[in-house]
């Protein structure tokens, strides 16, 4: 993409949070696109044009550097979840040059977080578990994200070596006012305690909705109620303050 070269690529920051105290525990690391003409392009129109041009993996390097190198300027033991695609999956060095960039920002391991999109089918499921299995070796943790968004791929929940399952906004949002809602999101969280997973919830936007999920067990939150995805700067102001 030549919107690298000219520097268009941003990341920007969803702070996350935890409950039932609401202290700020990381962000999620979030890509969006300044294009001169056509203004903020978020990460999925980016990423689609990626994949068309065959610039998946230096996007994603972009991305996963610039987000390193600002965590590693977080005070206190802040969290950073990345995002990861199927096509940084399927690169065999992938593990490797992740590596490389952890050592290279100087970003504590443990306190990284990968998220893998849970509506995306990943095409060799046992050699992806082993990838991040052997990246978990070095305290890095899996999050099985957007579950709920379309399919429920139960066989992630059996293969891959997760930490969290982390809720779409699709689970969340009828939940205060339909019975069934909340009767699915309930059982989801009994399905992950029960697989020793801890949940995560984005989308929140009511003081309700995150009065709800912490009486049902959730560990932590993001959304709109708290704060939107902010810049660097920003964040690093706000990771500051709740140090």
């Amino acid at each position: 993409l030549a919107a690298l070269d000219r520097d268009e690529i941003e990341v920007v920051y969803q702070p996350q949070y935890n409950l039932p105290d609401d202290r700020l525990i990381g962000a999620e690391a979030l890509a969006r696109w300044q294009h001169p003409q056509l203004g903020r392009i978020g990460a999925s129109a980016l990423f689609a044009i990626a994949e068309r041009a065959d610039h998946i993996a230096p996007l994603s390097r972009h991305i996963a550097e610039r987000a390193l190198n600002d965590a590693a300027q977080w005070p206190g033991e802040m969290r950073l979840s990345l995002n990861v695609t199927p096509a940084d999956l399927a690169a065999a060095s992938f593990a490797r040059e992740l590596r490389t960039l952890i050592a290279a920002s100087g970003f504590a391991p443990e306190q990284l977080t990968l998220e893998i999109t849970e509506h995306v089918l990943l095409s060799e499921l046992e050699r992806s578990a082993a990838m991040l299995g052997d990246l978990r070796t070095s305290g890095v943790r899996i999050a099985l994200d957007d579950f709920g968004a379309g399919f429920c791929n139960f066989r992630y929940l059996q293969i891959l070596p997760l930490d969290y399952l982390k809720l779409d906004r699709a689970m969340i949002e009828g939940i205060a006012d339909a019975p069934k809602d909340m009767a699915v999101f309930r059982a989801i969280v009994a399905m992950a305690k029960a697989l020793g997973l801890m949940v995560i919830a984005e989308g929140i936007e009511t003081q309700t909705q995150r009065d709800l999920i912490a009486s049902e067990g959730c560990e932590f939150y993001q959304g709109f109620l708290q704060a939107a995805p902010m810049s660097a700067v920003d964040f690093a102001a706000l990771s500051r303050r709740a140090c």
